[in-house]
């Protein structure tokens, strides 16, 4: 079955090579036709598993329709081959095919396509280029924010947002949190704004930022419905405790389900949170005791035989 399907994308190459030669009476290569053929190819050698072919001959189609300016169908057999690609396992090889197609997506006038194709790649690369795959969802993001469809835009952030938290880079992670708390207020889904404002919140306490994290809750008070929430008293009661340095408060906070029921990564991020000096409340020192002379008992002196005779 396979020596047929790989016979069949032979085939189909020496037909499309036909179509692009020139003589006397041919002039013009056929590059539609020509292109046609390199597309059979393509899925025959597929069918066949034989990525490497389908991804030449995907490439070849692409040139084709490129020479006879059908950018939408260019842009097409790239991001074909850029999954061929992904088959053979070469991901930054296919990401940047998928990202060529997306710019001539967006040179052809169909954005939405574009934004689907970067999207795609972002998922191929997250898991193992994680900074590349941030990129490609901000980069999606400001397609659809340029579309005016904000809601998928402010989903591309979210995601950016989380590959951020999740790889530590709480500066840029603050950043984009507040993009994502930004459109969601303009599109009056105030409590995901509560939700997003914790997030910060626990950004910036990671950040070792309590007077952000404490701006952050204050400039949220003008969202419609925040002020009185449980999200803001939950929040106040974190500050509260992280500023008194009592682990045992921030702990009771982070453990609640409005925190542990947060994203994966942003519950993750409440329960490792530790306040500084190591969470121990400052106690008022114990009166010293007089002795009988009149003068104060010494520390050292009650402390003598504290570790035993010996």
């Amino acid at each position: 079955m396979a020596a047929q399907k790989i016979n069949e994308g032979l085939e189909h190459l020496a037909k499309a090579e036909k179509y692009l030669k020139t003589g006397f009476l041919k002039w013009k290569p056929d590059y539609d036709s020509a292109a046609s053929e390199y597309g059979k190819a393509a899925v025959a050698f597929k069918n066949a598993k034989q990525f490497d072919q389908a991804k030449d001959a995907c490439l070849r189609e692409a040139c084709a329709h490129e020479n006879n300016r059908a950018l939408f169908h260019a842009a097409k057999a790239y991001e074909q081959a850029g999954m061929m690609l992904k088959e053979m396992q070469r991901l930054p090889e296919a990401v940047q095919l998928i990202e060529k197609a997306s710019m001539m997506y967006l040179e052809n006038g169909t954005p939405d396509t574009a934004a689907m194709a970067l999207e795609r790649a972002g998922k191929l690369i997250e898991n193992v280029d994680p900074e590349k795959a941030v990129q490609l969802y901000q980069q999606t993001a400001n397609v659809f924010e340029n579309e005016e469809r904000l809601r998928q835009a402010v989903e591309l952030l979210g995601k950016a947002s989380r590959l951020l938290v999740r790889g530590r880079r709480f500066d840029e992670a603050a950043h984009s949190i507040q993009k994502e708390k930004n459109i969601y207020k303009e599109i009056e889904n105030y409590p995901t704004c509560y939700k997003k404002t914790i997030a910060q919140v626990l950004v910036h306490l990671h950040r070792n930022d309590y007077v952000a994290a404490e701006r952050c809750v204050r400039e949220s008070y003008s969202i419609p419905g925040f002020n009185g929430s449980e999200d803001c008293a939950a929040l106040e009661q974190l500050l509260e405790g992280y500023d008194q340095q009592d682990q045992d408060q921030v702990s009771e906070v982070c453990n609640s389900p409005l925190f542990k029921y947060m994203d994966n990564d942003y519950a993750k991020l409440g329960l490792s949170l530790v306040v500084p000096g190591g969470g121990v409340k400052k106690k008022s020192p114990a009166t010293p005791q007089a002795q009988p002379d009149g003068t104060a008992a010494t520390e050292e002196e009650d402390d003598e035989y504290s570790g035993g005779l010996c």
